[in-house]
């Protein structure tokens, strides 16, 4: 089999087949483009058969790869986290806007996985304080990869990894910002038998019956990790927004707003805090 033969197929599909012969020949796009007669070895043609048995099979494309993009930077995935969505660009987005160069807080990023949203704060922000945590060993195996490999280009503070789940962890450390896209999928929901869902950490995606626990744990606790004047800004799902806008108010947050995503639905939800509640006892 050659390049041009591998890649032959349904249009829809080309690019794809693309990008997983790039991975079993360990070439790029352009050297495969200027060798359509290139015949595969055969360690190589039986990877890429078995890529694509797994593609068939509904994997997600990511996965197969080992790497996706996010916020423009290119970070490593496996099954062990979820792999980033365009959705939450917008809570990073959301960030960038309260952490200007002159208003530097230190930010909190729960549940990490990847390090996707650490990261790109670091890259856009390279003089911030960060801590990300997450519960699972190997997502923060990952993320410290992911990191380590975009810290060698900037200046300033690492970011600094703690496996915890949400707060337990932490003691009494405050933060100016935090920021969390946790698990809030409904168990049960049929949308986890499709796509690339069937292929992710449950641990990641499913939080109780409604998919509430996870932020409800979050906002109730968030209060006594927040300086004054702290914000706390969450991803959740596309039905949730009015639940979490009243879980900030019962948590004593001001200034809440929801902000849609791409496709117009309630996705991202936040509030700040002030003045700090008294320390309990």
């Amino acid at each position: 089999m050659n390049v041009a033969t591998a890649l032959q197929g349904d249009p829809g599909t080309r690019l794809e087949r693309r990008l997983l012969l790039e991975a079993a020949t360990h070439q790029n796009h352009a050297w495969l483009l200027s060798r359509p007669e290139y015949r595969l070895s055969p360690a190589e043609a039986a990877t890429y058969h078995q890529l694509l048995t797994r593609r068939a099979a509904g994997e997600p494309i990511a996965y197969l790869l080992g790497r996706h993009q996010f916020y423009g930077l290119e970070l490593a995935v496996t099954p062990a986290v979820l792999i980033p969505r365009p959705e939450t660009e917008g809570l990073v987005a959301w960030a960038l806007e309260q952490l200007t160069p002159d208003n530097l807080l230190p930010v909190l990023d729960l549940g990490t996985g990847s390090g996707a949203i650490a990261i790109a704060l670091h890259v856009q922000r390279p003089k911030l304080s960060i801590t990300a945590v997450d519960v699972s060993a190997p997502a923060l195996a990952l993320a410290r990869a992911n990191a380590a490999r975009w810290q060698a280009t900037l200046m300033g503070p690492p970011i600094v990894f703690v496996q915890s789940h949400w707060f337990e962890n932490l003691g009494t450390q405050r933060f100016g910002l935090i920021l969390a896209n946790p698990p809030y999928v409904a168990e049960g929901d049929p949308h986890l038998k499709e796509g690339d869902l069937r292929f992710e950490p449950r641990s990641a995606l499913c939080a109780g019956p409604k998919g509430l626990d996870a932020l409800q744990s979050i906002i109730e606790q968030a209060p006594r990790h927040l300086h004054p004047g702290g914000a706390l800004l969450l991803e959740h799902g596309y039905d949730q927004g009015a639940a979490c806008r009243a879980l900030f108010e019962a948590a004593g947050f001001k200034k809440i707003s929801t902000r849609p995503d791409l496709a117009g639905t309630d996705r991202l939800t936040g509030g700040s805090l002030y003045p700090l509640p008294p320390e309990q006892d």
